[in-house]
């Protein structure tokens, strides 16, 4: 008998709440620029062209089905639907209601990602009744020469960015970073921006699918298809000035270290190579990814195990826990409410 299954035997009343630490079963997205390297974090793939991977999501019908314990097949939004506050928390649920706010996600770049960009919350409800995206990118692992897009290398304006993109010339104008395994961006809305190929990368980002696609490098699919272009649309939806979207952190263990702060979630790194605890209150969830190595979380004297390539959503209503082990974390929760 496992030990989320003793827990459980000693709660029977279904009608409250079960508190458990969740997994979930990933939705895998078939992408033009995918391949395989999410295999080497678990998932078991159809194909060779998987892009991504949602851990945690409640988009639609993209709603990740539980693998563990009492709950075990039951949906996210199911869960949410009956017992909101146990597992959002008292504040995210006063803010967003019963709706799961975060994505969470593994992506595979074989390929260049198009030249896009995201919504701000006041466009995204207005044009899709959706949140804008705001997100977060941690890059597990990066291929030699490995680049990423983000922004513009100087303020611009509507009128360069139209002429470059007439002329093809688009990235010419956008700065471009190298990157390797532990570096972080901080991606905001209206951010012109495009992953490049042979990056492997967790993403965490507001719940929204909603992204303006305006340069594709003139690909087309296997039947000569061109994927659709949002350039109108992403007119006005642009910031033209200029950024810096990375995040500089100290290389500390066994404690909080804070990558992104913002109005839509707060992200911490923890390296583990020893004890580490947690107290909290149960005004919100927490979400821990783990991007490489090995965890076990105690709760109440019951062990779950966290490895490299899992994801893993600790209800608002478990206060404490302890990580023991050898891992990176990703921990996420929203601070701002």
């Amino acid at each position: 008998m496992n030990s989320t299954n003793k827990h459980i035997n000693n709660q029977p009343n279904s009608n409250q709440f079960i508190a458990y630490p969740l997994y979930f079963k990933p939705i895998l997205k078939d992408r033009i620029w995918g391949g395989d390297k999410l295999k080497n974090l678990g998932k078991e793939l159809p194909n060779n062209n998987i892009g991504e991977s949602w851990e945690i999501s409640m988009i639609d019908t993209n709603t990740n089905l539980v693998t563990n314990g009492f709950y075990q097949g039951k949906s996210l939004a199911e869960l949410i639907q009956m017992f909101p506050t146990q597992i959002l928390g008292t504040k995210v649920f006063q803010k967003y209601g019963s709706q799961f706010p975060l994505l969470f996600k593994f992506l595979d770049a074989k390929t260049d990602l198009s030249i896009q960009l995201h919504p701000n919350n006041e466009l995204a409800q207005k044009r899709h009744n959706s949140f804008g995206k705001t997100e977060m990118w941690y890059i597990m692992q990066a291929d030699e020469n490995a680049r990423i897009i983000v922004g513009f290398k100087n303020d611009s304006s509507s009128t360069e960015y139209l002429s470059h993109l007439k002329n093809k010339t688009l990235p010419s104008v956008l700065q471009e970073y190298y990157v390797k395994k532990g570096d972080v961006f901080f991606i905001e809305t209206g951010t012109i921006h495009a992953i490049g190929g042979g990056i492997l990368l967790a993403e965490i980002q507001q719940t929204s699918d909603i992204t303006y696609r305006v340069y594709d490098w003139d690909r087309v699919d296997e039947q000569g298809n061109a994927r659709e272009l949002h350039v109108d649309l992403a007119l006005d939806a642009i910031d033209y000035k200029f950024k810096n979207p990375k995040i500089d952190y100290p290389k500390t263990t066994n404690e909080q270290v804070n990558l992104v702060s913002c109005p839509f979630f707060t992200t911490n790194i923890i390296s583990l190579t020893a004890s580490y605890q947690i107290q909290k209150n149960n005004d919100c969830f927490l979400v821990y990814i783990c991007t490489e190595g090995n965890a076990q979380i105690n709760i109440n004297n019951q062990v779950f195990e966290l490895n490299a390539g899992k994801t893993i959503l600790i209800p608002a209503q478990l206060t404490n826990l302890e990580f023991t082990g050898n891992a990176t974390l990703l921990e996420v929760f929203i601070n701002e409410i």
